[in-house]
């Protein structure tokens, strides 16, 4: 987000947070914090890392971290007695913010793998470094984007920018839902299928 170069940093960060700040998120990440289950068909998750790892090859060099991301979004995108998301769209997530870099840290402060701001681990008990750790910061993030899904009724333009605080505005969303179709596509169907969403 380009900003004017008389706005104070510290009014940018808070700015940029706000797409996460919503009162009752604060209770949806700390019930799926909570409740880290997964419950995978074992040949669809076979079908998910044949798909999926190769791709990720390119950011992530380690395998074992590479299967623990696989692993993890998962999980997260079909956790049970959760709506689904596309665990594709997570993907595309993880490539935008962060380029599956989960030592990454924005401007605003936001850190890890899916950007998540770094009041959450302080309002649910944890430590700040634990948004460094896959597990936690792709459940704390898919909590954070299915709470929008759901308040924008599966408008997946409006829910990704409230997500990254640039309500109005579509080029992030674009640039998320490219990566999506374009590269971290195929797998939407597998599991419990995919959240219908809508186009705006």
């Amino acid at each position: 987000m380009a900003a004017a170069p008389s706005t104070p940093p510290l009014q940018l960060a808070v700015a940029a947070a706000g797409g996460q700040r919503d009162p009752e998120l604060r209770g949806v990440v700390q019930q799926a914090i909570t409740q880290a289950e997964c419950f995978a068909d074992r040949y669809d998750s076979a079908v998910w890392y044949t798909l999926m790892e190769p791709r990720l090859r390119r950011y992530v060099k380690d395998r074992d971290e590479r299967l623990v991301i696989l692993k993890t979004v998962w999980c997260e995108t079909l956790r049970a007695g959760a709506p689904p998301l596309p665990p594709g769209l997570v993907m595309a997530i993880l490539d935008v913010e962060s380029h599956f870099n989960r030592w990454a840290v924005s401007s605003a402060g936001a850190v890890g793998l899916m950007q998540v701001m770094p009041f959450w681990p302080e309002q649910l008990g944890m430590r700040r470094h634990e948004l460094t750790t896959i597990e936690a910061n792709v459940r704390m993030g898919c909590a954070i984007l299915r709470f929008y899904l759901q308040r924008e009724r599966n408008d997946f333009h409006r829910a990704l920018a409230r997500y990254n605080g640039s309500i109005g505005r579509r080029t992030y969303s674009d640039q998320v839902v490219s990566r999506w179709t374009r590269y971290w596509n195929g797998a939407d169907d597998l599991g419990r299928g995919a959240v219908a969403l809508t186009r705006s």
